[in-house]
């Protein structure tokens, strides 16, 4: 567990553990457009959270207030790969914080504290994607330095 500290307000982030899954799809939900796509069937969360937890390569980050109520999350994953001379990947996911909590500075550190844990692991690049509409989320990454150097494309199966 690592201690983040801004203005005066400490949050703790660590792994998190089976118990966080309905706070967990709960965060998830509480977004424009979770609210349409998650479900309240935490058994689909619970087995993600199982096959996410096994893989070394994820990490599912449960952020806590002073309090212990878990205000904020992020799904970490190290990808190696052969393109641009074998680098390792730092995939960002998933991301959300509770409401009380956006605008300060906690989405800020928590991303630097990623971009740290990626360093820490061998990653040479990060990498995330986001909705089209999420125009507030544009300005945020562009804030700390990311471009949008390529176009994503999803596809159901």
């Amino acid at each position: 567990m690592e201690t983040l500290e801004l203005d005066g307000r400490r949050f703790n982030v660590a792994r998190a553990n089976e118990s966080d899954i309905p706070a967990l799809a709960a965060l998830l939900a509480d977004d424009v457009l979770g609210c349409k796509r998650e479900s309240t069937d935490l058994e689909r969360y619970a087995v993600a959270f199982q096959e996410i937890d096994r893989d070394p390569n994820h990490l599912l980050v449960a952020v806590r207030d002073a309090e212990d109520n878990l205000v904020g999350t992020m799904q970490l994953t190290l990808i190696p790969g052969l393109t641009r001379n074998g680098a390792k990947r730092l995939q960002i996911e998933g991301v959300r914080l509770a409401s009380g909590t956006r605008g300060t500075g906690l989405g800020t550190a928590l991303f630097e504290w990623a971009h740290e844990y990626g360093h820490r692991h061998g990653a040479t690049l990060v990498q995330l994607t986001t909705d089209k509409t999420r125009t507030d989320a544009h300005r945020f990454y562009d804030r700390l330095g990311y471009q949008a150097t390529h176009e994503g494309y999803k596809r159901p199966l």
